[in-house]
């Protein structure tokens, strides 16, 4: 009797526990972000056709001159771009950072979501009524204005660390990570073919411009009207059931047992809440790696689109999205080396892992020729996701749930600005060493990688 008399019951503490998941805003907003930018990439590739704005003298191989010619007028467009991604959220993410923390947990999320649809929409317009590619520089001041990926991800971070235990979080947050790469994967595959072949129509990529639209309305209508913050606190015994606890068990989510003293979870909460304040060598050293490290994979991530474009690999749009696809792939295998690693290795110690990883595939990546040789660098960068999501989880271990907003948001911004420097630097040494050696970034990446370590290294031995 007693079971039939809480079976109705479950069913709705149950849709009230899945209301809380953010994995669904997050899959469907990184489809529509991979879809975007690989609609992006492809769409400013059709506007500046090899050899087609200016005239140039004759060299022993026109193709590679006029090849190289797009090479740097695609490269000058992302210099631009990029520094608008970068520097326009700073501002209004810090906003909503602060916003979150002091009225509501959605705030950032929502907002940066809605300007990542105007963003698709500019990006279909442009397609459907040939607008000139300037006005794409238009669509990223408005996706930072509404606070960018910064505000966005800070404010995932946030829901993922409230509804999580402190030994569980980073495998919590590396599961967020892996919804991210799944979704980015899927949205790379087909990507591709959603653009169709390269040709002369005016239309080509509508349709891939629009399903990134829809997938990023869906992420917005779904986190207002569906998307529910995790309780960090059980008020009474009656609403103690319908607390989300996310398990250190992958895949998992279970709630607090019913049955269980009202005292155990506000015990856990006031420690919680009442931590020490933190060292702060520690979190500055965590931010240091963060960023060096973050300073590394973005000087290859920008790179990479071009140099695959560009002889001796020469892809379409097909092998772009496959290419892409191979770089979520990471997020996967990260998600596994946190599984295995966290069972018998601390924090620190798997940011390292991560960080060889990385920066051992970068080495391999400046000698690539073939295809192939392209997926085996891929394949030694299998933990490169790792490190940025530790060193969250453990700076989330040292500070006060209530400020979880301002801190992860101030370390988004932090990997913003450092984004948009490597971003121009970076693009700047291509184009000078285009006729030289194309894999001199990937080297110079590879280094900072390594050097990253060191920090992570210093914070491994003071918590010793």
């Amino acid at each position: 009797m007693a079971s039939e008399a809480s079976s109705p019951r479950r069913v709705p503490l149950l849709r009230l526990r899945v209301r809380t998941w953010i994995e669904p805003v997050v899959a469907s907003a990184h489809v529509a972000s991979s879809l975007y930018d690989a609609g992006l990439l492809l769409v400013v590739k059709a506007s500046y056709p090899p050899g087609g704005s200016s005239n140039h003298s004759a060299t022993p191989s026109p193709r590679d001159a006029a090849e190289d010619q797009q090479q740097r007028a695609i490269s000058n467009f992302y210099v631009v771009y990029n520094l608008v991604v970068g520097l326009t959220p700073l501002l209004p993410a810090y906003g909503l950072g602060w916003l979150s923390d002091r009225y509501h947990r959605k705030i950032p999320i929502a907002v940066s979501l809605l300007g990542t649809l105007l963003s698709c929409l500019v990006l279909l317009l442009k397609v459907l009524l040939g607008w000139p590619t300037e006005v794409l520089f238009g669509a990223a001041a408005v996706h930072g204005l509404c606070g960018g990926f910064s505000a966005f991800w800070s404010g995932v971070m946030a829901l993922g660390s409230l509804g999580s235990s402190e030994g569980g979080r980073s495998l919590r947050l590396i599961i967020i990570d892996l919804i991210l790469g799944l979704s980015g994967f899927c949205g790379s595959m087909v990507s591709g073919h959603l653009f169709g072949p390269m040709g002369r129509h005016s239309w080509q990529g509508l349709v891939l411009a629009a399903c990134s639209a829809g997938c990023a309305a869906l992420a917005l209508i779904y986190s207002l009207l569906v998307l529910k913050v995790p309780e960090a606190v059980a008020k009474t015994r009656k609403a103690l059931p319908a607390m989300a606890v996310l398990s250190g068990v992958v895949g998992t989510y279970r709630s607090l047992d019913p049955d269980q003293p009202e005292q155990k979870s506000v015990t856990s909460h006031t420690l919680s809440s009442g931590k020490a304040e933190p060292p702060k060598t520690i979190i500055v050293l965590l931010f240091l790696g963060a960023i060096m490290y973050d300073l590394a994979v973005r000087g290859t991530v920008d790179v990479v689109p071009l140099f695959v474009l560009k002889e001796p690999l020469g892809w379409n749009q097909v092998q772009l999205g496959y290419g892409m696809a191979s770089g979520y792939a990471v997020f996967i295998t990260s998600f596994l080396g946190v599984l295995v690693f966290s069972r018998c290795f601390r924090d620190t110690t798997m940011i390292m892992i991560g960080m060889v990883s990385f920066g051992s595939g970068a080495l391999l990546l400046a000698f690539v020729k073939e295809t192939y040789m392209f997926y085996i660098a891929r394949a030694v960068m299998l933990f490169a996701i790792i490190p940025i999501t530790t060193i969250r989880s453990a700076m989330s271990k040292l500070i006060k749930d209530s400020s979880y907003g301002k801190v992860f948001v101030i370390l988004q911004l932090s990997l913003a600005v450092t984004g948009v420097v490597t971003s121009t630097v970076f693009n700047e040494i291509y184009q000078f060493t285009l006729e030289k050696f194309t894999g001199t970034c990937f080297v110079l990446s590879s280094l900072i990688s390594f050097l990253s370590i060191i920090p992570i290294g210093i914070v491994a031995c003071k918590q010793a």
